[in-house]
């Protein structure tokens, strides 16, 4: 593909859902759930042969750098770009397009969440190509939505307008709006409309998202044009240190917010945002429920990761890397065994585990929680 184009995967997440497993040192896309590599280094070598690796940057936090570039020592070190506290995904966007920007003037950037899972590389591949040819012909923010399977609580849906071009990977349609993890009624009514799921996965140009933050988050803005100014057209990666303690102080100026409610909720209602409609067997691997959902099963639906015995028992995950888990009529339930720790859950309250986390700090516990 021609040198304008990059990948850029945002690696600083924490993935609380995914404790115990999932620690501050250990984060979830450092964790092997679905094969023998981590999800970061799947996402990774899943756009390498689209982008190149010198044109695949990752935006990571400070404490999770070293173990990030460990998974990935094939990609080049100025591509490594640090924030210095997460600040969700309106100022990692805003970083890497200032990045990309001072790179090549006319980058077109696609952006990506480390921890997510593609079963099919070939139509995850057409899917971006279009989305980026598309963004050559019109200049709007493009969003792959993914045709929903079930009716998930834990995703946000695109709502459909009018369709814009057809595609072989998928039609792509003008955004008509946007809804926040719906309860379970209102999430089958959406999908029923034809609503999708929103991947979190992002193609536009990276003039046109910096300018789309200048015009609706302005908040997010004041700081990009600082780093921007601070930069000036240097490489984040090889600031002299002066520099980039003063690129530190104004990152950790800026809101923590998404790119969701920063932008594309009001790029959307002005007809700026566009969403492609894929499928290529997508899922964010959010919790214990959904990688319930995509491990292989016994008869009584019981799945799991190590030695482990569902007796009498339906529909349960057990993950252990060392001891032996035995279930006994058990249904729905999830049990994940570690040094540190050991969760037993109604594997229907997933979404929940992120609660027990501060409830453990609350109690005192907050060296068993993720910090």
């Amino acid at each position: 593909m021609k040198r304008k184009l990059y990948a850029v995967i945002m690696a600083g997440g924490k993935g609380t859902r995914f404790w115990p497993l999932s620690t501050a040192e250990r984060p979830k896309q450092l964790l092997k759930l679905l094969s023998a590599k981590s999800l970061v280094q799947e996402t990774a070598e899943r756009v390498a042969p689209l982008f190149g690796r010198k044109n695949t940057v990752i935006v990571t936090v400070d404490e999770q750098h070293a173990a990030i570039r460990k998974e990935l020592p094939r990609l080049p070190r100025a591509n490594f770009l640090i924030e210095p506290q997460g600040n969700n995904t309106a100022p990692c966007i805003g970083l890497a397009a200032v990045e990309l920007a001072a790179r090549d003037p006319d980058a077109i950037m696609a952006v990506l969440p480390a921890d997510h899972w593609v079963s099919d590389g070939r139509r995850f591949a057409q899917a971006l190509k279009e989305s980026v040819l598309f963004t050559e012909r019109e200049n709007v923010l493009i969003t792959v939505g993914i045709r929903p399977t079930y009716p998930e609580t834990g995703y946000g849906y695109i709502l459909k307008g009018k369709k814009a071009a057809r595609g072989n990977a998928g039609d792509i349609y003008r955004v008509a709006g946007f809804a926040e993890k719906p309860r379970a009624k209102k999430a089958l009514q959406l999908m029923r409309r034809g609503a999708l799921w929103n991947s979190g996965i992002f193609v536009w140009r990276a003039a046109t998202i910096l300018e789309s933050i200048r015009r609706y988050a302005p908040a997010v803005a004041r700081g990009v044009e600082r780093i921007q100014e601070i930069a000036r057209g240097r490489r984040l990666a090889t600031l002299p240190p002066k520099d980039a303690a003063a690129f530190r102080r104004e990152y950790r100026k800026m809101p923590n917010i998404s790119i969701d409610y920063a932008v594309l909720e009001k790029a959307g209602s002005e007809g700026r945002v566009a969403a492609l409609e894929a499928d290529f067997g997508w899922s964010d691997v959010g919790n214990w429920n959904a990688l319930h959902r995509m491990l292989p099963k016994d008869a009584g639906g019981n799945a799991g990761v190590g030695r482990r015995l569902a007796f009498r028992s339906k529909n349960c995950l057990a993950y252990t890397d060392k001891r032996m888990i035995a279930m006994l009529g058990m249904e729905n339930t999830v049990v994940v065994d570690t040094p540190d720790a050991v969760l037993v859950a109604d594997m229907r309250r997933s979404q929940e585990v992120k609660d027990l986390l501060e409830e453990l700090k609350r109690r005192g516990y907050k060296k068993y929680a993720v910090r």
